[in-house]
């Protein structure tokens, strides 16, 4: 195979994407190591280089002396056709060595529709897409993420996939590779005794006449009949990186990220991240300004994005951003705060942020009435709302962004028109405070996304709705705005269907996936490059009925495919709160008492640890 040349690098759109060399990124004699490592983000540079996770394994990884971790990235189509041509294979960014001279290939599951890249780059590299086609001496393909928690569709593509929080994990994992370096088989059956860890190649299914699943079980009786999630118990010492790469180029995110919790205990039906990273753990404030200090000096960056599943419910969030803003305010560092929640917006606090840098401010309603707020568990009301924008207006912002989903279970069209209403009540909020208060030029930004159910959320035996019902429901919140400072942007594409059909599929789907892209699919989430007939043409030639997945409510005595991996969190707590939405119940947040979900018996964890720890700083 040849090697990347400055000539082809010319003829790219962006050729930063695909060269290496940013400052902190790792250098090391291959020679002296014992383990290369080709880390795969399926998406373009910009994306997957702004991923936290992949920030966190490439420090660890890199930390140890004997390892050696690359940054792997989706080349854009141009540059496919370059290295095709030109008889280039997928190569690692450090070293520029073809990822085939690598021990291990791995990919991160953020998201369904980037598996068709996961594919195409396994040919880019010269792989059989199989696992079961690839060969002894082939490097071991490893896939991890969120969407890892329903394996099954990438069951004959993935040797071996983790199941939760990799930092202790993706470390015995190594340790365990170094004894049987050469001899993927017999590493493949000892390594499926370290928790979290998930081989599918030693599990057999068998199905009913109906399609659901008979039986799945271990080919072997030492192999454990559940994989149970990893999961960091003491967070505030867990390993973070105290140096980020920074590109040549801009990315996404181009910013610090500090990761001040993982967890939440709003208990939103519909999210899946809410259960999977339970319980909730927090790092102190002490320990966060520690590591943005040696990030900010490490990196030159003057901004910081705190992150986490619902920022502001971390439990000393007051004094951290003071405490940042009075150390960096005269150096013009700012800090960020995602998505809000409208009923702990604090116009006190996100003014101390603007000290440094205007933000825009975002709230996520989520569900345009109160019914259907209280049926996804959203536990925030029209008055949050309303408090929070008036707030924010009579603090001189006047552009607002609302998030609503659509397509959620026990909808009725009165829900859908709710979302027109609420945006209209912001306009209104904002003609509420007098003129020479508010400022000018008043935008409302609303989005709606259509709901996807998955695995282990309390919505995943619910159907998804139907293309034909979105259409109408996008129709109808249409024509119910009437005030020109509302723009409403939505989707209507069919990607949604195939991120349901992958969310809940099973191995049957592999044969679909692989279908498609030899059909030609690929970056099936940029909308210039999604083909769905690509898709419909693959079902149909491989007799799988994608609504079988996408548009099926399923007993709650169906096996799922899922159904062997443990979180932590009771089945029976799941069944217990979809039938709390029927009802249109609320469950309260966990932090006013334990709901008993079973995460923190299960997992010996223990909820809120974090609060707690802080307190007593």
């Amino acid at each position: 195979m040849n090697r990347i040349s400055d000539n082809i690098l010319f003829k790219v759109e962006k050729p930063a994407r695909y060269i290496g060399g940013e400052m902190n990124s790792y250098i090391k004699d291959k020679h002296k190591i014992d383990i290369r490592i080709a880390f795969c983000f399926p998406d373009v540079y910009e994306v997957g280089m702004s991923h936290l996770g992949m920030k966190i394994l490439y420090y660890i990884l890199n930390e140890r002396k004997d390892t050696y971790c690359e940054r792997v990235f989706a080349p854009w189509p141009d540059m496919e056709e370059l290295m095709r041509k030109n008889s280039i294979a997928l190569y690692g960014l450090e070293s520029r060595d073809p990822i085939t001279d690598f021990d291990f290939i791995g990919f991160t599951l953020q998201y369904e529709m980037s598996y068709t890249n996961i594919l195409n780059m396994l040919n880019l590299a010269g792989l059989s897409i199989r696992a079961s086609e690839r060969r002894e001496g082939d490097p071991i393909v490893i896939c991890g993420g969120p969407c890892a928690y329903n394996p099954e569709p990438l069951w004959d593509i993935a040797d071996l996939f983790t199941i939760g929080e990799a930092e202790e994990q993706i470390n015995e994992i190594m340790d365990l590779y170094k004894m049987y370096k050469g001899r993927k088989r017999e590493f493949l059956r000892k390594v499926c005794h370290i928790k979290g860890v998930y081989v599918p190649s030693l599990y057999n299914v068998s199905y009913n006449e109906d399609g659901t699943i008979e039986k799945f079980e271990p080919s072997y009786e030492d192999v454990p009949v559940k994989v149970t999630k990893r999961i960091i118990k003491n967070f505030n010492e867990v390993a973070y990186p105290d140096k980020l790469v920074v590109p040549f180029t801009d990315i996404v995110h181009d910013r610090i990220v500090l990761e001040t919790f993982r967890g939440c205990t709003r208990g939103c039906r519909f999210c899946q991240a809410g259960i999977i990273y339970r319980p909730v753990r927090e790092k102190s404030t002490s320990k966060l300004l520690t590591q943005a200090d040696k990030l900010i000096k490490s990196t030159g960056y003057s901004e910081v994005s705190l992150t986490s599943l619902s920022i502001c419910d971390y439990s000393d969030l007051k004094n951290l951003v003071h405490g940042f803003i009075k150390k960096y305010e005269k150096d013009k560092v700012g800090v960020s705060l995602p998505s809000l929640r409208i009923d702990s917006f604090s116009v006190e606090l996100i003014n101390e942020i603007q000290k440094v840098r205007k933000t825009g401010l975002t709230f996520a309603p989520e569900a345009g009435s109160q019914r259907m707020r209280d049926v996804i568990n959203k536990g925030v009301t029209e008055k949050n709302l309303m408090d929070s924008v008036n707030s924010a207006f009579k603090s001189g912002w006047s552009t607002i962004k609302l998030y609503f989903m659509i397509g959620l279970p026990y909808e009725t069209m009165d829900d859908i028109r709710g979302i027109a209403d609420l945006s209209e009540k912001v306009v209104k909020e904002y003609y509420k405070v007098p003129r020479e208060i508010r400022k000018k030029g008043l935008k409302v930004n609303v989005s709606t996304s259509i709901f996807v159910p998955k695995p282990f959320t309390p919505f995943q035996w619910t159907a998804q709705i139907k293309m034909e019902d979105v259409k109408e429901e996008i129709k109808t919140i249409r024509e119910s705005i009437k005030s020109r400072n509302i723009v409403y942007n939505w989707h209507e594409t069919p990607l949604s269907y195939l991120e349901a059909v992958f969310a809940r599929g099973d191995r049957k789907v592999c044969d679909v996936l692989i279908k498609a892209y030899e059909k030609g699919a690929k970056f099936d989430s940029w909308s210039e490059y999604f083909n769905f007939e690509i898709w419909e043409s693959s079902f149909k030639e491989c007799g799988v009925d994608g609504d079988f997945y996408a548009l099926r409510n399923r007993s709650y005595d169906e096996l799922l495919p899922w159904d062997f991996i443990d979180t932590g969190v009771n089945k029976s707590f799941l069944i217990e709160e979809n039938e709390k939405a029927k009802n249109i119940q609320v469950t309260p947040d966990c932090r006013l008492g334990c709901k008993n979900c079973g995460v923190n018996i299960n997992l010996g964890g223990k909820c809120f640890e974090g609060a707690v720890f802080n307190k007593v700083q």
